[in-house]
């Protein structure tokens, strides 16, 4: 029997990402809009791992590209809050170097 586990995606298509895949996945699992680019919605899934289960279920249904992310965030089986990407990886934040004091490299020093 499947069970149900609360997962909060946070998503980042791209300009030319499959927005409509995606909204139409989301919409169909009733997900809640949670700010730009974050749902929260109640997952069924087999007993498989997470997600994996998750992200070969989005694959049904959205077109990711080399810029698409799809980061997860659920708690396991231990109740602890765990994450991870399942579409795309983590890059450079836009705040780095922002913070009073920072260094910043600066190649034309």
């Amino acid at each position: 029997m499947p069970s149900r586990q609360i997962v909060w995606l946070s998503f980042d298509m791209g300009l030319r990402g499959d927005l409509e895949g995606l909204y139409a996945w989301l919409d169909q699992h009733k997900a809640k809009e949670c700010g730009d680019g974050v749902a929260f919605l109640e997952y069924a899934h087999d007993g498989k791992t997470l997600p994996d289960k998750l992200k070969a279920d989005l694959e049904k249904s959205v077109t990711f590209d080399k810029r698409s992310r799809i980061y997860v965030i659920w708690r396991n089986n231990a109740h602890n809050m765990k994450g991870r990407f399942i579409v795309g990886s983590r890059r450079a934040a836009p705040w780095v170097g922002m913070a009073p004091g920072a260094v910043v490299d600066d190649d034309e020093g």
